[in-house]
């Protein structure tokens, strides 16, 4: 049984406060699948790049033991590319250069041995790109958890909340919640999202942590306090791959396993903002997670 992971396979130029990077390897499948590979060990990505993307970047995934069966590669075409500039307080960025290149028309192929699925995580595309993934699997996953942005909200509504009817897990931010759900309260917020399909849903909020939320119980994860943050981006797809990584290795769907998806996938994104791009998350061992999951669990660990 495998995972599948959907998602960009892209190039990224980064400035923040701390400096900035010419052209690196970043996506949300490439940070997802990453991330996912430390907990389960049939990690499988469904993406497309150009001829310009480099062969030892397609080695480093297959150094994590992640299959690129289901990676085209387009001759003569240019990958995905994006460039941004964060602002002094890493919250907020603006994006200076956004080249659809190869994605402007992806077309999802589904190999016949990723037909095995067992857990499917939709990275942000397109929710009609997302659907198709969903429809091209010969059986439904047991977990399929689907991340989306504001974007799709404003410009292709109908598509994605026919694509959030299809899915066990949504994750978004607050402000995503705030605007999917027309209500400003994320309780009310996430009672009205989950009347739309999925069973369960997790509200990031970045800097104070993740929510999350089924139909009768509330989970709250802090965020851990660091000294230094590098670079914010990919964070929040290395959080959904290290989530759905853990549900994977675990093998039981339920709200238990979820909280503690929640803090692994914490404990990966929280890596992840340390450096730049993959640096950080490229070469870590099993000792450093733990000791970064116990930070955690020390966070929020009291008596009363």
């Amino acid at each position: 049984m495998s995972l599948i992971i959907i998602g960009t396979v892209a190039f990224d130029a980064i400035e923040t406060p701390f400096g900035k990077t010419d052209k690196i390897v970043g996506g949300a499948a490439t940070y997802a699948g990453l991330a996912a590979s430390y907990f389960y060990n049939k990690v499988k990505i469904v993406a497309v790049v150009g001829d310009d993307f480099h062969k030892e970047d397609i080695e480093t995934f297959e150094q994590h033991g992640i299959d690129t069966e289901g990676l085209q590669i387009k001759a003569g075409e240019k990958s995905f590319f994006w460039s941004g500039k964060y602002h002094n307080d890493m919250n907020s960025r603006d994006t200076l250069v956004t080249d659809l290149n190869v994605l402007a028309d992806f077309d999802p192929v589904i190999p016949e041995n990723y037909q095995d699925c067992e857990y499917l995580m939709l990275g942000n595309l397109t929710p009609q790109v997302q659907q198709t993934v969903i429809k091209r699997l010969k059986n439904r996953p047991k977990l399929i958890v689907m991340d989306t942005m504001n974007f799709w909200m404003d410009i292709a509504m109908d598509d994605l909340l026919e694509t959030i009817k299809l899915v066990d897990v949504l994750t978004i931010n607050d402000a995503e919640a705030r605007q999917l759900s027309g209500e400003y309260s994320l309780v009310k917020a996430a009672k009205k999202i989950l009347t739309m399909g999925p069973k369960y849903l997790i509200i990031k909020k970045g800097e104070h942590g993740a929510l999350l939320f089924d139909e009768n119980q509330i989970f709250s994860a802090p965020a851990l306090p660091l000294a230094e943050v590098f670079d914010p981006t990919g964070a929040g797809d290395t959080f959904a791959g290290g989530f759905i990584g853990y549900m994977a290795k675990v093998g039981t769907v339920n709200f238990n396993n979820m909280k503690n998806a929640i803090i692994y996938g914490s404990a990966l994104a929280s890596f992840c903002v340390e450096k730049f791009g993959t640096e950080k998350i490229l070469n870590l061992q099993e000792e450093d997670i733990a000791e970064r999951v116990k930070e955690f669990v020390n966070l929020s660990s009291f008596t009363i």
